[in-house]
Parts: C-alpha cells; structure tokens; sequence
C-alpha cells in the first residue's frame, strides 16, 4: 500500500479517498462537493494530483483483493494506518470535517460511512462540537 509522510495533504487526500469509495459507489456528487468545498486549495493539491491519490488509492485496494477475487472496501488495518499517518489536531479535524462534508454529498450517509466516521472521531478523540467550534464562526 501506498503510503505519504505524515500530515501531508497527500496523506489527507488519500483518507478522504477511503471515504469517497467506502459505499462501492463513486458519486458524481462527491466529485462536485471537491470542487464546491474548494477541497483542492485547502489541502494544497491540484485537482490532477487529488484524482491520482484517489486512482491509486482505489488501485491499492483493488491489489488487496482476496484470491477469488473479493475487495474489502472497509478494512480496519488500512484504516488505523491512514489514521495514524495524520497525528496533528488541527489536521485531523480538517479531514474529519472535509470527510462529513464527502460522505453526506450523496445524499445519505450510508451505515459503512457512519461506522468509519464514528471510528475516526472516536480514535482521534474529536466531537462534533470540536469540528463546529472550528469552522463555524458566529
């Protein structure tokens, strides 16, 4: 598996992958919210690097594959070692919030979505109400 220096928008970029293809269902929406969260300009990424974290990542996968063939879009030691890679808070809120914000572009936030969602806050140690006290100004 692929891996980037920790805390690098690479390494933001490939956590809020998991989160776009958790469903099996690449959403054109999702790709939408990118572009209207200005998600490339806050992780100091370009669209084309953006997307090639987002093909690698789901070539990564793809490579996991069990011999019959069976892909584990979810699988919890390639989660712990995506959150791991990211240690700043500031950071983590950051990609907890632009995770939200992907998960819910669809429309739903499917059960997978809102399990790994509850797992990264609660391995992170991050409420709702931290997200909200960053980036909602009154």
């Amino acid at each position: 598996m692929k891996t980037y220096t920790p805390n690098s928008p690479e390494t933001l970029a490939r956590l809020l992958a998991m989160f776009m293809i958790t469903d099996g269902n690449m959403d054109p929406r999702e790709i939408e919210s990118l572009e209207n969260l200005h998600v490339y300009e806050i992780l100091g990424l370009s669209r084309k690097r953006f997307m090639q974290i987002l093909v690698d990542y789901c070539n990564d996968v793809s490579d996991e594959a069990e011999g019959d063939g069976t892909i584990h879009l979810i699988d919890k030691p390639r989660f712990d070692a995506l959150l791991e890679d990211i240690t700043e808070r500031k950071q983590r809120i950051l990609a907890a919030a632009l995770a939200i914000d992907i998960c819910k572009s669809d429309g739903a936030i499917n059960e997978g979505e809102m399990a790994l969602l509850r797992y990264m806050l609660d391995a992170w140690g991050i409420s709702l109400d931290d997200i909200e006290n960053e980036f909602v100004k009154p």
